[in-house]
């Protein structure tokens, strides 16, 4: 199917506006099916995000890994998963080498996720975050990191040794700073050791988790509001930052910077805008990594997109008012990032029973 002109100018609209539109979701189907060349050819598809969850579904729910599970006895459920992973990865990254060549490697990522389990422990996270970005062997591929306070120590040693890091579960722009600071850290000793700082990153900014946990306790007329002032408090930051004199030295001496990601962007209120999330929160040099259907969604009917203020617009009123609703808004971000690292543990550990449960063959 070839997308109509309709189609075609929402998502090429927003890429002109300076946005990038990355997949949430990676399967076999997709790679063999010829999908994501459309959706790179068709809705201005430019990377690819995947997370444990993204991999428990397609590998538990689908026979396509079957033949490479069944029988496979030396290596462990972990190894096992993450041979597979990769082998879409960078099958998935030489889809987006084009354009990671195009736009001067700024564009075209794809992401591979850490063991959850090490979410809590740094020195075993950069172990594992080189090894992985080792055996894939493309230039165009992230390695995740959740930006956990041990997080943050690992994220400083991973861009130190030149790997790419998209920074994973952060909610608050306190936790943004956290990470970008910890980049810019790595960066700095990079500079000091006469080392290219030109070591790329994102940060990746959970979005609709906010709206799930507070729709119960807040008054209708504020549900599917807080997440986007979160999200746009951290785009001021963010663009405060790109702005600081310490940035601008970095930049100086070959930097790029660490883009503010929003993710978590499928609309999770059936009452509300499918596209909300796409909508509101245009703006340029960050990305977008959408779910599947909210790609499609917005392909289909989408509105024009309007740039994000800089100054984040109302981020500041609304989050007041949440707070004067009672929200504890330092803690809720507190407890997602947690809840968020737990849930992703569950994936995986789900994840491995699939693949063991595999292993002997079909049945």
């Amino acid at each position: 199917m070839v997308a109509n002109s309709t189609q075609a100018n929402s998502t090429q609209a927003l890429n002109r506006l300076g946005q990038s539109l990355w997949l949430d979701n990676i399967t076999r189907d997709l790679l063999d099916k010829g999908v994501l060349e459309r959706y790179i050819r068709d809705f201005s598809v430019t990377g690819l995000t995947s997370n444990p969850s993204i991999f428990n579904s397609a590998i538990s729910k689908s026979a396509a890994y079957d033949a490479d599970i069944a029988g496979q006895e030396e290596a462990s459920d972990e190894d096992l998963f993450f041979g597979l992973a990769i082998d879409d990865l960078v099958r998935a990254a030489d889809f987006f080498a084009p354009i990671h060549k195009r736009t001067g490697t700024v564009d075209g990522f794809v992401s591979l996720e850490v063991s959850p389990e090490l979410a809590y422990d740094a020195a075993a996270t950069v172990k594992q975050a080189k090894t992985l970005f080792a055996l894939a062997k493309r230039p165009n591929i992230f390695i995740k990191i959740p930006g956990t306070a041990e997080g943050v120590a690992a994220i400083e040693e991973a861009i130190f040794a030149g790997i790419p890091v998209n920074v994973t579960l952060l909610f608050s722009t306190e936790q943004y700073l956290a990470s970008a600071h910890a980049y810019m850290r790595g960066l700095e000793r990079r500079v000091e050791a006469g080392l290219s700082p030109d070591v790329r990153s994102v940060a990746s900014l959970f979005v609709s988790r906010w709206d799930v946990a507070v729709h119960d306790k807040v008054p209708a007329p504020m549900r599917n509001t807080l997440g986007m002032a979160a999200s746009r408090q951290a785009f001021k930051a963010y663009r405060d930052l790109l702005e600081s004199d310490r940035f601008q030295r970095l930049e100086n001496a070959g930097a790029r910077a660490q883009k503010l990601l929003f993710a978590s962007t499928g609309t999770k209120d059936k009452s509300a805008s499918d596209v909300l999330y796409v909508e509101g929160l245009a703006a340029p040099n960050t990305v977008n990594t959408m779910p599947e259907e909210t790609l499609l969604a917005f392909a289909d009917h989408g509105g024009a997109p309007q740039a994000l203020a800089r100054d984040g617009g109302d981020a500041e009123a609304v989050l007041a008012a949440h707070a004067k609703a009672g929200i504890d808004l330092k803690a809720l971000a507190s407890k997602l990032q947690a809840d968020g690292a737990a849930s992703f543990v569950k994936s995986w550990r789900d994840l491995m029973a699939a693949i063991g449960s595999k292993r002997s063959g079909p049945r």
